[in-house]
Order: structure tokens, then C-alpha cells, then sequence
């Protein structure tokens, strides 16, 4: 400690030991403010993206259809293909979601589907489930049907003839033991539950197999396997191999069988041959481990392979899989695709588009379709292997943290676990957010990413073991920037000079655009992008010795970085006050310097537990030395939620938890900008927030699936949530949030006031968004929340948009027939989207134009007011439009292209109304020679008649081509003026730009063509109109009634 001492005196910085004027944490009583969710259900999450597969650990076809199957996701629930992996849905959504383990669907009923929760590649990163599910019909709806402290399931079997006869492998609390884990057997569908095979409270069961010629015969392998935060220990007394012939009633240990290795064993992997059931493959982890054969059905075995390919990381893979038709070959799931064509004494690797694979499912009848699990979600092939459907059409990434940049718009980092860093646009030009919208950034995929403020083009992200890069997006140069380049693969913690987390934290200084922070054990600083780094910090974990050695147990070490321990896991500076800047380590501790570095205090919240990790700090918006706390300590077998708050620097702490789950452990903890105690938090299982500085929480789940949130951050208003299995999800408008009072919580109606909206291109393309393989959009308009306490069916609700002075732009209706002028009115919150655009022009009956979509012109920048009417009362808002920064238009710009648009768009509307008069016309001559043709008197009117329409024929396709009936036929019979006028209007709104001087000459020559013929149609008219009815009144007849002149708005 002297020599320490001394060393950072050189540095400059001296520290004090732990602050001895913390005091006890409390709970908060529960006080303050809340409200009902009904009052702001308006609020939507929006899936941005991307759309790149997270790992799966489990997957399933069903035999005879070959377009169907389901796969299970480490984060992201239960998902299905019908179009053969072309694209995927989740089924689980509204009833589960997060880490799966198994699926099983079972061949006598397809429609009877299983679920276990609780995934079994058991990685660092890994979340525990509840139980199991059962469906009926083909995943439409869920049961929850127990086990629910099992934790994590390995393997779900259905019997082929009987689908409520059905065996779990249940792995049980990979934190601490328990009585919960084992082979468990129903007989009723999962009504009730036998434990049928149980080895200890240390080792549950992971794979499980009956004899596809006998469901009787039954194998199942139990796998003794522990975790905590700073270690994974695989192998033990309790990893075996077990046979039962009589349907799970008794079971037979195989281990010591002849053959078979010796000593401890970890994992274990069992396949039976569907084509001979004598024949039996294990692969196990051991010292003598590899591919393990039986032509006995068990009772002498032999090594094929020890190929380390095949066993390497045995505990994270180690499954194997016999082809239902062919005796001799046999599949290995390692970090390759493996396959063997002779009983397994040669492999071959396959390819696949992703690496890690953990499970494959091959159809009885075809052996060459089958679906492969892997860490990139699940891949169909139909031809053995040689080719597979993609895994960027699953939006199941898993995220450790977010971040944004200072581009507009916007956008959003994150590190994708077992895949790249990227950043995705938080919205853009197109109709979704899709592929184009996305890239890899710097780091690895246990980044923190850390943008420079100055240039978003320059990105800096770390990765495991202390690696961290500096990405340059203009060159595609990157550097390394690694505080200290020393590669400690396959050794433990203990080797390195300066430990760094899986997930180890960078940031920029809010105070100093250059400054930029890395956590290992200690706080380090670069001012020149990496070239040198400084220490402003002693250790600030525990530096436990237990807890930095090597992990992996007594069979295979795994040093990837993943239990790198006693490190800096939280870094937040203060934004209001320069130099006070908040650590949290992974091993329990907080500590604040209030000088940039040169002293520091342990400040860590008494009653936290030891080895609490502490995930997340964020400043109090408002109150010097504020902040908030979320720490998780589920890797030791506790999953209360731990949040604290503080107002004093860390003197004290109270724990504000109250209206949270208890189960539902805390990830991370995040303050509005706007609204002082409106506090958002991520869980486990979803997400909560507080309006009374957390003293009370409440879901804030809304159409959010249920998955794990890592982290939130909240700018302009909007929260984004970087979850672990659905990828990045946001809202974009917190600001009814912000508004809410008890006013307006007793109100009848209310509407909010709109957040101020920037005019945007983007949007657009035939039909709505396909958001099936690609994100949601920022709504492309103004976004307007609204609350009705009640709606009846005969409550007439309208929204009117109008200008500032009050002029009527456009109202939408509840009752309105037309789709595009209905406004929802449900009970409770409502949001609806207005496009900034006036209306278009008129239409007729049977209108084709061509490459001419009736859009009107766009709201020009500045203020505008809303209006929503309920019955006979009304609230009035008022909101602003505003333009995109990027551009260099001035207002009047703005303007003059929307007086250009709206010129031309009433001259649509003046020849739309010419053809709807002539119609109606016509309809009435039609009518009166229906009554009159056949009498000689009234031949000389009948063909008066018939030249009027003859001559209105002429000028009416001169103004519109009539003949055109379909999208297309406008390039066989060619247009007229009014769609040339249409696509004039369409054509210079392409952007935000006013009308080019030969648009206007257009305008002009193309308006006088159209007067000319309207004033032909006019005159024609009313000269034959006349001469008819003059001859109608001398026959005593009812006269035609010719169109008035209408002025076109």
C-alpha cells in the first residue's frame, strides 16, 4: 500500500480510504405521486432494430411440413417461420418472453407445443427462466404448466404416440444449489410432475433422448455446473450418463461402463440412432473426452474422436445428433458445423452463416432438411447443409449498453453480443428502418462505444479483455487504443497489469470534448485519442485474490474475459458539476472524486451486498451531488432489485425499490431531462418507472415484450432501451409524461401538448411498411397523444388541425369513412400521427394517374394549433414545426414551395370537378333517354343528347384520359392535362425545395391548356343544356339541370 501511495503522489493524486460518514440504506416509505397507465397508453415502443439474429439454443421443425418450424432465443422468447425461414414472429409475446432453453413440438399433434425456460448454453451473459409452457394450438396461446425453480431447461422430449406423456431435463439454479433440478416426467400434459431421475442439489439434467424405436428407452446426461460473477465451474461427482428401458421409472447409470473415460466428467452430449437402436453416441467432457460410440445399446462404448474441434468450450456446446437414415452419419455442434459420414471417426466441418451452434433438428422423412440453433438465431437448409436461409431477418440481437451521437439525425450504438458493435440511424429517409440504415462500429461485442462529440465519424469502442479500438467511419481506419495492449488469453485476471470487464466502460467527459475515460481496476484518461493514457485513481475494487483466478473448473479452463473480475463497471461524470465523477465496480463498490481523481471516497450504499455489481449510475438532473444506483446481484443467487438514490454525494443512501417484483432485478436506473422525479428503470424482465423520484414505481412495460433491459438512455425527449434478445426498442415522444398532473388525471379528455417535430423526407412507397424484416420508423409527422376517460359509441371525437390564426387545415374524425380522415378513439390513450400535409385534390370516380400520388403540400415550418372536440367541449394546443437542421432553406423557401404546390393542386381539383360534373351529366341524360329513346316525338332531343355527350367526350379526355382503367395503362393510351398536372405536383415535392423556374412555366402553360378547355366544357354546355331544355319545355318535360361553376379550395 506505501509503495502505491507513493507512486500516485508522483502522479499527483492522493485518495482517502473508505468515507466513514456513510449511514444505514433505508427504504422508502411509499409517498408521492402516480398515475394510471390508462392515462398515457398512447405511448408506443418501436422495434428500430436491427434485424440480425441474437443466439439461440434451441430449434425445431415438424415433420411433413416443410415450411414450418420454432426456435428458442437466449433473450427474445419463442419465435416461428412458415415460409421456411424466410422470416420469423415471436409467438410467446403476451405471455412469456427472455431466455428459452427447449422446444419441443410433438409428432402426433403438432398443434401441442413445449417450452422450457431458462436457456442452456450457460454463458456469462446467461438469464435464468420460470418454468414451462404448454400450447394447444400451434402457439396461438400459452399455459403456464410449473417447474417454475428450475431455472434453466436443457432438453424437452414428447413420447411419439402420446403428446401429454412428456420428459424435461431441468438444470436447475445455475447460481446456488437446489432441490429443482433433474429428469422430471408428466403424464398429463404437465398438470402434474414426477421427478424422475435426480443426481444432487449440485447437478441437474442437460440432454435427453428416447429411442426413436422405443420411448421406453430412455437416455438422459446430468452435468454438474456452477456460476457466480467471477467464475464458471463445469465437471464434478454429479455429471453422468443414465439409461432407463422402462419409460423413466428406473434408470441405470452408464458411466463406468466399459469404455468409457475415467475420472470427473463436465458436460455430456446423447444421440440414438433412429436407424439401429443399438447404436449410441455420447460426446463428453473429460480429461480423456471426445465422441463416444456404443453398438450395444450402451453397455460397452468406444472413442471415435478426440478431435478437440469438436470439444473445445465443451460446456457451452457438447451436443450430438444421429441422421434418421443414415447409420453411419452423425452431427457434432461446436463453434463449426460438424459432420460425419463414418459412425464418427472422421469430421467434416459444413458452413453455415453463423458460428456457435447449439442444436439442430433433422426431419425423420428427409434427412436433408433440417434447422441448426446457433448464436445467430436459426437457419433453415433443404439441401444437407449446403445452403441456408439468412439470420438478418430476426430481430433478436442481445445488447449490453446504448449510446448515441451528435449526427442528426441521430444514432444509436450498441455492442451485439457474439456479433459486432454497430449503430443504427434512430430513424431515416425510407419506410422502415432497414439494413442500409446500420453498420459496424469499433470494438468487439462486449463494447461499451463511445462516440467523439465533435465528429461522429470518429467512434471509440472496447471489447473483452481491454482491447479497445478507435474507428475512423470516413476512412475506415481503425487504431488500436488499448490502455495497456497485453493479451492475457487462457490465463485468469491475476496476469494482467490493469484488469478490464467483459463489458468495461468508456465515455467522454460532458465538460471536455476530448477527455475520454476507460475503467479497468482503475480510472484512466486520454486527452489525444489514445496515444497515451494517465491513472487518476487507485484500484477501486476489492482486488479479492478469489475472484481473479482462472474459471472454468476442474476439466476445461475458459479465460475469454467473461469472469474478469474486480473492475470498474460504471463510469458517470457529472454534467452540472466539472470533476465529480461516479465509479461503480463489478465487485460491490462506489466511490466519488469531487476533484477529477486526485481524491476519492468509498461511498458504496451500506446493506448493499458484497458483491452487488454495480451496473449503472446517472447524475441527479437537478440536485448537486444527486445520483441514481441500479445494481444487480442475480450471479449469486439473489434477484431482489437493488436501486438507490442520493443527494448528498454518497453520505447517504436510500433504496427505492418499492412497487417493483421482487424477483425483477435492477439493470439499469435513468432520470428525465425535463420532468425533476420521473425516473426510468430497466429490469430482468422489463421496464418500470417512477414519478415521485422513486418512491414508487409502476410497469411501464406498455407493447414492450418481455425481455431483459440492459441499459436506457433518455435525449430530446425520447428513451431508448437496449434489451438483451429483441434488440434496440424506443419511444419517441415521453412528453405526455412530462405534462401529467392531477388536473389532467381527473379530466374527462385531454389533449397533450405535441413535442416540437421536425419536417423530414422520408416515408412514402406503395402500400405500409413491411416490418417483418426490418425496424419501425420515427413517425413521419407530428405526433399527437390524447386521453378520453370514456368512449361511448355514439361520442363524436374530432381532431382539427388548424393555422395560428385559427383557419381550419384538415379534421379527422372517430366517425369518418374514410380510413385516411378516421381518428382512433379508444378509452384511455391515444396517439394518432399527422403527416404535416394539407389535403390533396379532389378525386373522381374511377381516377387513374399515372406516377402521381395525391399527397397534398407540406405544413411549412412554424406554429400551428390543434383542437380535439368531445361532444361539445374542447382542448386547444398549440405545437411547432420545425425544419431539418441539415438544411439551408430559409422560410421563405418554405413558403413559396407551398404556394407553387398549392396552386397546382387546386388546378387538379378544378379539372377533377369537370369530370365529376360531366358525370354527373351524363348520368342524367342517360336517365332521360332511358324514358324517352323509344318514342319517335323525342328522337330530335335523343340526338341532341347524344351530340352533347359526343362533344363533351372530346374535351373531357383532353382534360383526362378516360380509357385508362389500371396502374398501367397510361403507357398504352397516354395521359392528359390533369395528371400532368398531378405529377407536376408530386414531382416538386420530391424535397424540401422550392418550384424551379421551369416548373412554374409549366404550371402556367399547363393551367391556361386546362382553362381553355374548361371554359369550352362551360360554354359547351351551357349553349346544348339550354337548346334541350328548351325542347323539354316545349314537350312538358323536366329539364336537365346543368353544373354550376364551383370554386375549387
Amino acid at each position: 500500500m506505501k509503495l502505491f501511495t507513493q507512486f500516485l503522489l508522483v502522479l499527483g493524486i492522493s485518495f482517502f480510504l473508505p468515507n466513514a460518514t456513510t449511514v444505514s440504506a433505508q427504504k422508502t416509505k411509499s409517498k408521492g405521486e402516480s398515475y394510471q397507465e390508462n392515462l398515457y397508453k398512447g405511448i408506443k415502443w418501436r422495434l428500430v432494430g436491427p434485424f440480425r439474429g441474437g443466439r439461440s439454443g434451441t430449434a425445431v421443425g415438424v415433420p411433413g411440413q416443410p415450411k414450418l418450424y420454432y426456435m428458442g432465443t437466449a433473450g427474445g422468447g419463442v419465435w416461428r417461420t412458415q415460409d421456411g425461414g424466410n422470416s420469423w414472429s415471436c409467438i410467446s409475446d403476451g405471455y412469456f418472453g427472455g431466455s428459452i432453453g427447449a422446444v419441443a413440438v410433438a409428432e402426433s399433434d403438432p398443434n401441442v407445443i413445449y417450452v422450457g425456460e431458462g436457456e442452456q448454453t450457460v454463458r456469462g451473459n446467461v438469464s435464468s427462466g420460470w418454468g414451462m409452457w404448454r400450447s394447444t394450438d400451434a402457439g396461438k396461446s400459452w399455459k403456464h404448466i410449473g417447474l417454475k425453480k428450475s431455472e434453466h431447461i436443457g432438453r424437452i422430449r414428447i413420447h411419439p404416440t402420446n403428446p401429454d406423456l412428456v420428459y424435461v431435463a431441468a438444470m436447475g439454479n445455475l447460481w446456488k444449489p437446489n432441490e429443482e433440478r433433474g429428469v422430471y416426467r408428466s403424464k398429463d400434459g404437465g398438470k402434474t410432475w414426477e421427478k424422475i431421475l435426480y443426481e444432487s442439489d449440485k447437478a441437474g439434467a442437460v440432454d435427453l433422448i428416447l429411442d426413436p424405436n422405443n420411448p421406453r428407452i430412455i437416455y438422459a446426461s446430468t452435468w454438474q455446473i456452477k456460476r457466480n460473477g467471477y467464475r464458471m465451474d463445469s465437471g464434478g461427482p454429479g455429471s453422468h450418463l443414465w439409461k432407463s428401458t422402462d419409460g423413466g421409472d428406473t434408470w441405470t447409470k452408464l458411466t463406468e461402463k466399459p469404455g468409457l473415460p475415467k475420472g470427473t466428467w463436465g458436460i455430456v452430449g446423447v444421440t440414438v440412432s433412429p436407424v439401429n437402436s443399438e447404436r449410441v453416441w455420447a460426446i463428453i467432457e473429460a480429461e480423456q473426452g471426445g465422441v463416444y460410440r456404443s453398438d450395444d445399446a450402451g453397455n460397452t462404448w468406444q472413442k471415435v474422436n478426440e478431435n478437440r474441434a469438436l470439444r473445445q468450450r465443451a460446456w457451452y456446446y457438447s451436443r450430438i445428433y444421429a441422421d434418421p437414415q443414415d447409420i453411419d452419419r452423425v452431427y457434432v455442434c461446436n463453434v463449426s458445423f460438424w459432420r460425419s459420414k463414418d459412425g464418427g471417426k472422421n469430421f467434416q466441418s459444413i458452413s453455415t452463416p453463423h458460428g456457435d451452434h447449439h442444436d439442430l433438428w433433422i426431419a425423420p422423412e428427409n434427412n436433408r432438411r433440417m434447422v441448426v440453433a446457433d448464436d445467430g438465431g436459426a437457419q433453415v437448409s433443404v439441401d444437407a447443409g449446403d445452403n441456408w436461409t439468412t439470420y438478418y431477418n430476426q430481430p433478436t440481437s442481445q445488447f449490453y449498453r446504448v449510446t448515441t451521437d451528435n449526427s442528426f439525425p441521430f444514432r444509436i450504438y450498441g455492442a451485439q453480443q457474439d456479433n459486432s458493435t454497430i449503430r443504427i440511424a434512430h430513424r431515416s429517409t425510407g419506410s422502415t428502418i432497414s439494413e442500409r440504415d446500420w453498420e459496424p462500429s469499433a470494438g468487439g461485442e462486449s463494447a461499451h462505444l463511445a462516440p467523439d462529440p465533435n465528429n461522429p465519424e470518429i467512434v471509440y469502442g472496447g471489447t473483452y479483455k481491454g482491447y479497445m479500438m478507435r474507428r475512423d467511419h470516413t476512412t475506415g481506419q481503425v487504431r488500436s487504443t488499448n490502455v495497456w495492449p497485453f493479451n492475457p488469453a487462457g490465463s485468469g485476471a491475476e496476469v494482467m497489469k490493469y484488469r478490464f470487464n467483459w463489458n468495461f466502460p468508456v465515455a467522454f467527459s460532458p465538460h471536455n470534448p476530448k477527455k475520454l475515460y476507460a475503467g479497468s481496476n482503475y480510472l484512466h484518461v486520454t486527452y489525444n485519442e489514445g496515444q497515451s493514457w494517465e491513472v487518476i485513481s487507485p484500484d477501486l475494487s476489492r482486488n479479492d485474490p478469489e475472484t481473479i483466478k482462472s474459471s472454468g473448473g476442474p476439466l476445461t479452463q475458459d479465460n475469454t474475459g467473461a469472469e474478469y473480475y474486480a473492475n470498474i463497471f460504471a463510469i458517470q461524470e457529472s454534467p452540472r458539476e466539472e470533476g465529480v465523477i461516479w465509479i461503480g465496480s463489478d465487485d460491490g463498490l462506489v466511490h466519488v472524486t469531487r476533484d477529477g481523481g486526485k481524491t476519492w471516497n468509498n461511498v458504496t450504499p451500506p446493506g448493499s451486498p458484497k458483491l452487488n455489481m454495480m451496473n449503472c449510475i446517472d447524475v441527479h438532473p437537478t440536485i448537486d451531488g444527486g445520483a441514481y444506483l441500479a445494481a444487480t446481484h442475480y450471479k449469486f443467487g439473489d434477484y431482489t432489485p437493488y436501486l438507490y438514490k442520493t443527494t448528498n454525494y454518497g453520505k447517504t443512501w436510500e433504496l427505492i425499490t418499492n412497487g417493483i417484483d421482487p424477483n425483477h432485478y435492477t439493470r439499469a436506473i435513468r432520470a428525465d431531462k425535463q420532468r425533476p422525479g420521473l425516473l426510468y428503470a430497466g429490469t430482468e424482465w422489463g421496464m418500470y418507472v417512477s414519478f415521485d423520484d422513486g418512491s414508487n414505481w409502476q410497469p411501464f412495460q406498455l407493447n414492450l415484450p418481455i425481455v431483459s433491459i440492459r441499459d436506457l438512455h433518455v435525449r430530446d425527449n425520447m428513451l431508448i432501451a437496449a434489451t438483451h434478445g429483441r434488440s434496440f426498442w424506443m419511444i419517441d415522444d415521453l412528453t405526455p409524461l412530462h405534462q401529467l398532473n392531477d388536473k389532467i388525471a381527473s379530466s374527462n379528455f385531454y389533449l397533450f401538448k405535441p413535442k416540437a417535430s421536425y419536417r423530414m423526407a422520408g416515408g412514402g412507397g406503395w402500400g405500409g411498411p413491411n416490418l417483418s424484416k426490418a425496424g419501425e420508423n420515427h413517425p413521419n409527422g407530428v405526433i399527437f397523444h390524447y386521453y378520453l376517460k370514456e368512449k361511448s359509441k355514439d361520442a363524436k371525437v374530432k381532431l382539427d388541425i388548424l393555422e395560428k390564426d385559427g383557419t381550419l387545415i384538415q379534421s379527422f374524425k372517430s366517425t369518418a369513412k374514410k380510413r385516411s380522415e378516421r381518428l382512433v378513439a379508444k378509452k384511455g390513450g391515444n396517439r394518432f400521427i399527422w403527416n404535416m400535409r394539407y389535403p390533396g385534390f379532389k378525386e373522381f370516380p374511377g381516377m387513374v394517374l399515372y406516377s402521381s400520388p395525391n399527397r397534398g403540400p407540406k405544413a411549412v415550418p412554424g406554429t400551428y394549433k390543434a383542437r380535439l372536440t368531445v361532444g361539445d367541449q374542447s382542448v386547444e394546443q398549440e405545437f411547432e414545426i420545425i425544419k431539418d437542421p441539415r438544411l439551408p432553406n430559409t422560410q421563405l423557401d418554405f413558403q413559396n414551395q407551398f404556394d407553387f404546390l398549392t396552386k397546382v393542386r387546386d388546378k387538379v381539383s378544378e379539372a377533377h370537378q369537370a369530370m365529376i360534373d360531366v358525370g354527373s351529366l351524363r348520368k342524367d341524360i342517360k336517365y332521360l333517354n332511358d324514358k324517352i329513346g323509344k318514342e319517335e316525338s323525342f328522337s330530335d332531343i335523343v340526338e341532341m343528347t347524344k351530340a352533347l355527350e359526343k362533344d363533351m367526350s372530346v374535351i373531357e379526355n383532353n382534360i383526362h384520359m378516360t380509357k385508362n382503367k389500371s396502374r398501367q395503362d397510361p403507357l398504352n393510351f397516354g395521359i392528359r392535362i390533369n395528371n400532368r398536372l398531378a405529377f407536376l405536383m408530386a414531382d416538386q415535392q420530391r424535397g424540401d425545395f422550392p418550384p424551379t423556374d421551369q416548373a412554374e412555366e409549366v404550371r402556367k402553360e399547363l393551367s391556361k391548356a386546362l382553362d381553355k378547355e374548361l371554359q369550352d366544357l362551360e360554354v359547351l354546355i351551357q349553349e346544348r343544356v339550354s337548346k334541350i331544355n328548351d325542347a323539354l319545355k316545349q314537350k312538358g318535360m323536366s329539364v336537365l339541370q346543368a353544373p354550376s361553376k364551383q370554386v375549387v379550395n
